[in-house]
């Protein structure tokens, strides 16, 4: 079995057994989910020290983490999806191991913040790719922001930044892969008690290892994303206008686009149902797209319901959880119309299978999850999902990048739409206030599609996927 190098994908269960500033906007606090105002110091180790030591570390943050998971997987190689669930013929078995370290400094005094973190990814083994988890010592973020919300409606924030809106099926962090994304960007934000809006202009910074990472000059993603919280008693509402403006030849390979995206979110804020909570998104996105060198208009749609019940007095506290995601898919190739979602800056792993084999486009998945915690410090999460094609006449899409074609796979129109389904075990241990500790296993049974997809290139197989990660908080 080969060492190979991979993103923020997953590995196989026999290998595991075995074994400052870019210019202007080179500066910022993350923009953060659902209305919340930008954090302030964290409470690391290296922080509590410095305090008890001196009044005069009180307005600084200073700590960082380091992070090390090893990933085995079999049948299902984020190197090559058009390989995934394929019998014999190709190597989709891989192990490797992927580290990660972060440190930050931050200050923060009245009106005036200043954060800057850099990183260090670097993965085991190589692929054709050559080590895409791979980033040595570079910058992560590094931005300021003026104004204070408690005393004044108006934020202003510009710099190097991670964004994170919702449940990142947007807009998100994608902290899973050893890599996380940041931006170039300025973000206007208001805020009252009751109601939120930020407006932002950004570019998506492109990691390349070994040169200091820039942001994609030629792809400006920007947007207005606002919140009135308790609309009603049980609901806090989201509503957003995203644009992407992309130009080809870029720094990314990312085809052309002018592409908007119109959405809304609502979602019950917590025990205001008791023992029941859901959330419900749904969006349009219109526009045009570059596609083999001919543009198209963009016309897609995408939604997701979920609702769950905890039983709060039971031990554990269980919540049983139902979801239901939906994207369409483009029924004819030809007739000047993409009916694909782009899904933007998504983060995928909590949302479609931890595994990473699928992401929201051309899609139906209904799923069934289940949350226990036998102590405080100890969560198990089980989920067991369906996937079909929304279309057929479209691609089966990995969680990132084009479409599965080849080896099988294609526009097989006349093929039958269930992909096949996932269990996913996840556990999560809070060992100590600076160590967390992670494992987790997956398994992927083939469905009619996949089936007849790889019938004339050898059949198909289930595939696995299992991980253990330690995380170091200090």
């Amino acid at each position: 079995m080969k060492m190979r190098t991979t993103p923020a994908g997953p590995a196989p269960l026999a290998g595991m057994a075995r074994l400052l500033v870019p210019g202007c906007l080179g500066l910022l606090l993350p923009l953060t989910a659902a209305g919340q105002a930008a954090p302030g110091k964290s409470s690391t180790l290296i922080n509590g020290w410095l305090q008890q030591q001196s009044t005069l570390w009180k307005d600084w943050d200073i700590g960082g983490e380091a992070r090390a998971r090893v990933e085995t997987y079999e049948n299902a190689s984020p190197a090559s999806p058009a390989a995934d669930f394929q019998a014999s013929g190709v190597d989709n078995d891989d192990t490797f191991i992927l580290t990660r370290e972060k440190f930050h400094v931050g200050y923060q005094h009245s009106w005036f913040r200043f954060y800057t973190e850099v990183r260090n990814s670097n993965s085991s083994g190589e692929d054709a790719r050559g080590r895409p988890g791979e980033d040595r010592l570079d910058l992560q973020e590094a931005h300021v922001s003026l104004g204070d919300l408690k005393t004044f409606p108006l934020q202003l924030q510009a710099g190097r930044m991670e964004l994170s809106y919702g449940d990142e099926r947007l807009i998100g962090r994608s902290d899973w892969g050893n890599i996380t994304r940041s931006f170039d960007a300025v973000r206007l934000r208001f805020q009252e008690d009751s109601f939120w809006a930020d407006a932002f202009v950004s570019r998506v910074v492109v990691p390349r290892d070994g040169r200091f990472n820039q942001s994609n000059e030629k792809d400006h993603f920007w947007g207005l994303y606002g919140g009135v919280k308790k609309l009603f008693p049980w609901q806090d509402l989201e509503v957003y206008f995203l644009g992407r403006n992309t130009d080809a030849p870029n720094r990314a390979r990312v085809g052309s686009r002018d592409i908007y995206t119109v959405g809304v979110r609502a979602v019950s804020p917590r025990n205001s149902l008791g023992n029941w909570d859901y959330a419900i998104e749904a969006l349009h996105q219109f526009g045009n797209i570059t596609q083999s060198g001919r543009q198209r208009d963009q016309d897609a749609w995408a939604a997701t319901v979920a609702a769950g019940y905890t039983w709060k007095d039971t031990w554990g506290t269980p919540r049983l959880g139902f979801e239901y995601n939906f994207s369409t898919g483009d029924s004819d190739p030809n007739d000047g119309k993409s009916q694909t979602l782009d899904n933007l800056f998504p983060t995928n792993h909590k949302l479609y299978g931890i595994m990473d084999v699928v992401g929201w486009r051309n899609i139906h998945n209904p799923m069934a999850r289940l949350q226990v915690k036998p102590a405080p410090t100890l969560t198990v999460n089980v989920d067991y999902m369906f996937f079909w094609l929304a279309d057929t006449a479209d691609y089966f899409y990995p969680q990132s990048g084009s479409g599965r074609n080849g080896l099988g796979y294609g526009r097989n129109a006349s093929y039958d739409s269930f992909v096949g389904s996932e269990l996913d075990v996840d556990v999560i241990w809070s060992a100590a206030r600076w160590l967390n500790l992670r494992a987790g296993y997956s398994h992927f049974f083939t469905g009619d599609y996949i089936d007849q997809s790889k019938r004339a290139v050898g059949g198909s197989k289930d595939a696995d996927w299992a991980y253990v990660q330690a995380t170091v908080v200090f």
